[in-house]
């Protein structure tokens, strides 16, 4: 459980330790890697600038690759109570018909389950045995020495200074704290122009493990199993979205010649829930340096991901393993060379996916009939080893991290 903790408290229990670190960022990124520093001796500082942890957020699709940092965190087996296997997907066209189905778990059983879970619902299960948080905490300063990082830290009304052996810096795409560490020239930033509605609905014993996806001639619907519900994402392109909901999921299904009512419940879905529900704006951003010093980025404030190819929280999530071992393995003086390490092996890997979630940006978000008739045809023909090929090479070389 979540644990709103004050920051003095958390202060002086890390100054006791052989290496005093700090962790901006509460999310899936900073979250793990505090739980895994926990798992392995150590009382990191955890800050989060949000006032809680209530928002359930959107849905995720987690690869084997997340598998270790679990085991290191202690969280293994509640993420698997709090998941389900996502075992089959199924590819639409353009008018909704069904091109192809795939069963997942064909190419990466030998890796371990790909798991569906609610974003909400996997801090909880990294939180299980307990997570110190400092909330509505905020990095207001940073300074680097050879030895040590000097930070001001505000909580409420009140701001503190502290020394540190190492800042981690997870507070997410559009980061705060970057900015203390890197000139904004070093931060690039990838839009396609798109974005969409995050929506729940109650699922059934027949798409319990299973996605589906619709590539529309200028719109996407996506639909993801997660443990007693499913998670749903419609998008277009952003000027066409700009009417709400209702009036998108209108233009979708005057589109849609061949649909079951699992889709059409999804559509329903995301127009009911109005303009409450969560807009997804598929933007990223890559920063050119992720170690300075005694200071590194983790997880979305170092390369963020557009949700096409569905590996960006398992990439932080691997990171963030990479970096606890990384640092646990450093004495206070070896810090700088531990975050260069890990910058070093974890970064290609990281922009190599990167690379394949903005290919398949660029196929989905496009607004022409011609091209998804062309994807439609090209579908049908793709096997689900190529489909995956990708995703495969970085599970074949996750033993080298």
């Amino acid at each position: 459980m979540f644990t709103a903790t004050s920051l003095n408290a958390q202060l002086a229990r890390a100054q006791a330790d052989h290496l005093r670190v700090l962790v901006v960022g509460a999310g899936v990124a900073g979250l793990t890697l505090a739980q895994a520093l926990r798992a392995g001796g150590l009382h990191p500082v955890l800050v989060e600038r949000a006032a809680d942890h209530a928002d359930d957020g959107y849905m995720l699709a987690l690869m084997p690759l997340v598998e270790p940092v679990l085991r290191q965190a202690g969280a293994r087996d509640a993420y698997r109570a709090r998941s389900v296997r996502f075992h089959r997907y199924v590819l639409h066209g353009r008018h909704g018909q069904r091109l192809r189905e795939y069963a997942i778990d064909s190419l990466l059983s030998r890796y371990g389950e790909y798991r569906g879970i609610a974003r909400g619902e996997l801090m909880q299960a990294l939180a299980d045995e307990g997570a110190a948080v400092s909330y509505a905490t905020t990095l207001q300063a940073l300074r680097q020495t050879p030895e040590a990082a000097h930070v001001v830290l505000r909580e409420g009304d009140s701001t503190h200074e502290a020394v540190f052996d190492a800042v981690v810096l997870a507070d997410g795409l559009h980061s705060s704290s970057r900015e203390l560490l890197l000139p904004a020239q070093q931060v690039s930033t990838f839009d396609c122009g798109w974005g969409g509605w995050v929506a729940w609905m109650d699922s059934d014993a027949a798409h319990a493990d299973r996605g589906d996806e619709i590539w529309g001639s200028d719109f996407f619907v996506g639909v993801y199993p997660v443990k007693g519900r499913a998670g749903v994402f419609v998008g277009g392109h952003r000027d066409d979205t700009r009417a709400g909901p209702q009036a998108f999921v209108a233009h979708i299904r005057s589109q849609l010649r061949h649909v079951d009512d699992w889709l059409l419940r999804a559509l329903e879905s995301v127009a009911e829930s109005g303009d409450t529900s969560y807009y997804w704006k598929l933007t990223d951003i890559r920063s050119a340096t992720w170690a300075v010093q005694r200071t590194v980025l983790l997880g979305d404030a170092a390369a963020g991901f557009v949700p096409t190819a569905g590996i960006g929280a398992g990439m932080a999530m691997e990171s963030a393993g990479v970096l606890a071992r990384q640092l646990l393995a450093a004495d206070r003086a070896g810090v700088p060379v531990a975050l260069h390490d890990y910058e070093r092996v974890q970064r290609p890997r990281v922009e190599s996916a990167q690379d394949n979630s903005r290919a398949l940006t660029k196929l989905m978000c496009r607004r022409s009939p011609t091209l998804a008739a062309v994807r439609d045809v090209v579908a049908r023909f793709v096997t689900l080893k190529a489909a995956l090929g990708p995703i495969r090479k970085l599970l074949d070389s996750a033993s080298e991290v």
